[in-house]
């Protein structure tokens, strides 16, 4: 079920924080830790939503920037490939054996330009989104240059307030532009509202996708007109692929943080009014710490502070405890709230970060770990890698 990593050279505590066949309490710390059997859990069962639904799932490789957990997501839920935002990104999966690649994002820098349309050679789909007409002449003179063909996303804003066109006209043009220059597909549509993602209540997040859906759908008609029929229509996230699936525009879900569940997505509300976290998808990310001091009778210290994790999202919470709390951090110390003097020097505890995807960037390695015991130690392959 795992895919395991060979560590003839590796030392723990110098090269990595664990080694397969050791306790789960030898782990050195503080260290990322995957609960093996609740991410396989969240992995298939994404995958049989999305097959149920007839959707494809891209899923989203700048949340774990990890080669091994990509191909867990092929294997386990069907996942179709993987996108990511930047080119050093697309190079680790696409070299990694990821078979289909979307840099969901805009590539304007030559440099860039000239490293992506070199990845076809690698034997991957390539897939980039563009919402300049000026791009489309600066990525077809490359891919030309190199004997490639790049295929292309029109992106829409749909509400993100960030990249993409806002108007029919401008997703035709632009579409009309790719489909007649040399060495480049268009493919379809980039549409991911970014912005309602964590908006707390069922109802808001569907208020937004509902506008964005209409703004697709018109799209859509738009191409259709001109004879550009788009192959896939790409987007959904963690809280809303419920929405793009059921659309009947959408063929392609984005969905990243479910397989991980972090403390600000596992907040937002189903249906029903209830945490997804508590039922919809499980905690499978955690990092693990250990109580370093406690020279303060109604405080513990603990080895993880900002170093250990992004809280741009808010603080972690201590999983499964609610005796103490986690409540603020420096660099390299968490002070833990212990009222009870529950805790002792040495104790680990698992925090769930508020926010996985710069929580990953920022350490070398998952521990996978399965009944108490290290299973796998894989390399997070794309950390660090931002430009």
């Amino acid at each position: 079920m795992t895919i395991q990593t060979d560590f003839d050279t590796l030392e723990v505590g110098f090269d990595v924080p664990a080694l397969p066949g050791m306790k789960e309490s030898e782990i050195q710390t503080p260290a990322l830790v995957l609960d093996l059997d609740a991410l396989e859990r969240n992995i298939t069962k994404m995958g049989d939503y999305a097959k149920a639904h007839g959707m494809r799932h891209r899923v989203h490789g700048k949340m774990h920037k990890s080669v091994d957990v990509a191909k867990l997501q092929e294997r386990l839920g069907g996942a179709v490939g993987v996108c990511c935002q930047k080119v050093s990104e697309a190079e680790v999966f696409a070299r990694g054996g990821i078979k289909d690649v979307l840099v969901s994002n805009q590539v304007r820098d030559p440099l860039k330009i000239d490293r992506l349309v070199r990845l076809p050679k690698t034997g991957s789909r390539i897939i980039v989104c563009v919402d300049d007409i000026d791009n489309v002449a600066e990525l077809s003179a490359a891919a030309v240059k190199h004997g490639t063909e790049l295929e292309v996303f029109v992106e829409i804003d749909c509400g993100a307030g960030r990249c993409g066109v806002t108007t029919t006209e401008d997703v035709v043009l632009i579409a009309k532009a790719v489909d007649a220059a040399p060495n480049l597909k268009f493919t379809g549509i980039h549409a991911y509202q970014g912005a309602m993602q964590h908006l707390d209540a069922y109802a808001d997040r569907k208020a937004k996708l509902d506008a964005a859906i209409d703004m697709v759908k018109q799209a859509v008609e738009g191409l259709q007109a001109v004879g550009l029929t788009p192959e896939l229509i790409s987007g959904g996230g963690t809280g809303s692929y419920y929405f793009e699936s059921n659309s009947g525009v959408f063929n392609e879900l984005q969905c990243g943080s479910y397989a991980f569940m972090d403390a600000d997505y596992g907040r937002i509300q189903d249906k029903e009014g209830k945490r997804i976290d508590q039922g919809e998808w499980e905690n499978s990310f955690f990092i693990l710490t250990q109580i370093m001091s406690h020279a303060k009778a109604d405080k513990a210290i603990c080895d993880a502070g900002l170093k250990a994790q992004s809280v741009d999202s808010g603080l972690p919470f201590v999983f499964g405890r609610r005796d103490v709390e986690y409540i603020k951090c420096s660099d390299e110390h968490g002070v833990i709230t212990d009222p009870n003097g529950a805790l002792k020097v040495g104790d680990k505890l698992k925090l769930v970060p508020g926010h996985c995807d710069p929580t990953a960037n920022v350490h070398d390695w998952y521990v996978g770990v399965r009944n108490g015991m290290v299973e796998c130690v894989w390399p997070i392959s794309a950390r660090g890698k931002a430009y």
